[in-house]
Parts: structure tokens; sequence; C-alpha cells
């Protein structure tokens, strides 16, 4: 169990062992005017100038989200830091990419900005 994840968290920062370290560490700025895209199978399934980037992924504000091509899985992880996570598959054209998305409905203090904002990988380009 970790404790205190309101302001630290166990994390592994490259060429370094796990270490204890700040929030504010993992976090980067908002893009601030530069538009970023998530496109899978030939379509764009997110599109905003406004998400929120923590470990190198960009997490979408579900308006800017295409939601006819996602649908929802039944897995969950656990990120120590930022909570349960829960998936959706993407479905463009027929294709299924299974659990490509993720987002945090119930976040942790220390996540709380990202709660239901969605990620993307498992193949998903994400540019910006």
């Amino acid at each position: 169990m970790v404790l205190g994840l309101s302001r630290y968290a166990v994390g592994y920062v490259p060429g370094s062992s796990l270490a204890l370290i700040e929030w504010n560490e993992w976090r980067s700025e908002r893009l601030n005017g530069t538009m970023a895209k998530a496109t899978w199978n030939g379509a764009v399934i997110a599109e905003s100038d406004d998400t929120i980037i923590v470990e190198g992924n960009h997490y979408f504000p579900p308006d800017s989200v295409s939601m006819e091509y996602l649908i929802d899985n039944t897995a969950h992880t656990v990120c120590p830091w930022k909570g349960l996570a829960s998936y959706y598959d993407l479905i463009v054209d027929g294709d299924v990419n299974g659990g490509a998305a993720w987002y945090y409905p119930d976040p942790s203090a220390a996540a709380a900005e990202i709660g239901g904002y969605i990620a993307f990988w498992r193949g998903v380009q994400v540019s910006g």
C-alpha cells in the first residue's frame, strides 16, 4: 500500500531504480493551443488542444472523443497512484482493437485532474 498519494507516488524513472517521487514530476503542462489527434484504422478517434500528458500519454477530454467508435470493455487494472482504470474497445469499419483506450472514472486525489479523460495505446496513433 502506498500512502500519501496526494503528494508522492512510487514510480520508475528511466535510468534509475524505483523511487518515491513527487506527483508534480509526473505531470506535464497542457498543450495550450497545439492540437493532439488520436487515429486508428483511418478514423479520427479524438482531437483536442486541451489534453493532459501524464507519463507520456495524452489524456483527451471526454467531449473531444468520438464515442461512436468506443464500446465498454470489462477489463480493469489498478495503478498504485492513479487508481482503478477502465477500458474501451475501439471498433472502426468492423475491425476491433480490444482495450485500446483507458480512463480513470474515479481516480485517486493525486490523479484527479485526469478523471474521465481518455488515453489510447495498442496501435492508436497519437500526434501532437
